[in-house]
């Protein structure tokens, strides 16, 4: 089979068994052309409690199919690729962060959404990176434990210094591992270009950005702008996307090592495989650790985001 006789094949079968089809942005592009929807993690967990199909198909990294059953506990969720983790989820569980709060004590706890189900039933509110800077802004309490990105969390303290924002070392090892000098380098080689990041980079790469925002953000702005020249300070597939999203214009990786390997670890036949119900892992939890871990989403939604 190709590609096209592949993606013809999962449309079919996906309406014959009521499926929806999630992919993050990450996902290679012949799997965004077979998605019912695309967009970043947060996003698509919203538009998954939304549709009426009973079962969704997660092509991403696992928190993201954990927020999926959380927003909508009813439906069969279906994680595309079982072996696709995210170390920066993964990295601080339950049990570090209850053990370091006696450090920290009257301090509000504020978790990115990269992280484990397990981990948000101890925190007090979530953000996502286009949310971060208003909720952080909106909580009452001027103590604040950023976790697991110190990356996002320094930009959120630089855009409100009139908080004490704290934050443990962790953080996405893509973003992290590009540095200023490679920033400085791809500036040099493509002068006229607008640099977009994503704040999880290394706030010395993010303070030479035109522009600092989600990949969402980053790619609506590289869509709207009049600009014709961008390198792209996230993972390489959204140049890609782009530049087939906008042919007239030209898209720069920020550095050719910035790809996730569990994002890339999805393919094509994976989801053909799941919509045929032979492969993917479908997501159990518990309603106690749905109840608990989603207190922290509820308060985010609470606050604004």
């Amino acid at each position: 089979m190709n590609i096209k006789e592949v993606q013809d094949e999962i449309m079919r079968l996906k309406k014959e068994n009521d499926i929806c089809i999630l992919a993050h942005s990450y996902q290679a592009h012949e799997i965004l052309e077979a998605a019912d929807f695309k967009g970043d993690s947060y996003a698509l967990s919203k538009m998954a409690a939304s549709v009426p199909n009973k079962t969704v198909i997660m092509c991403g990294v696992r928190f993201m199919a954990e927020t999926v059953k959380m927003l909508s506990p009813e439906k069969k969720v279906i994680l595309s690729c079982p072996e696709a983790g995210c170390p920066m989820a993964e990295q601080m569980d339950r049990e570090l962060i209850e053990g370091i709060k006696p450090q920290f004590e009257g301090y509000t706890v504020v978790a990115y959404i990269n992280t484990t189900a397990e981990l948000k039933t101890v925190c007090d509110v979530c953000v996502t990176s286009s949310s971060a800077v208003k909720i952080v802004r909106a909580i009452e309490n001027d103590n604040i434990l950023f976790i697991p990105d110190c990356n996002l969390g320094a930009y959120v303290a630089a855009q409100i210094p009139e908080k004490n924002i704290r934050f443990l070392q962790g953080g996405c090892p893509v973003h992290a591992s590009v540095t200023r000098k490679q920033a400085e380098y791809a500036k040099s080689l493509h002068p006229d270009a607008k640099l977009l990041v994503h704040p999880e980079c290394r706030p010395e790469v993010a303070q030479l950005a035109d522009y600092i925002g989600s990949t969402s953000g980053i790619m609506d702005y590289a869509v709207n702008s009049s600009d014709k020249e961008f390198i792209i300070g996230t993972e390489n597939s959204i140049a890609e996307h782009l530049q087939y999203e906008c042919p007239d214009k030209r898209f720069y990786p920020l550095s050719k090592d910035f790809i996730c390997p569990n994002m890339k670890a999805t393919t094509l036949m994976d989801v053909l495989g799941c919509v045929k119900g032979i492969q993917g892992e479908e997501i159990e939890m518990s309603g106690e650790m749905i109840s608990k871990a989603r207190k922290c989403i509820d308060k985010m939604i609470e606050l604004g985001g």
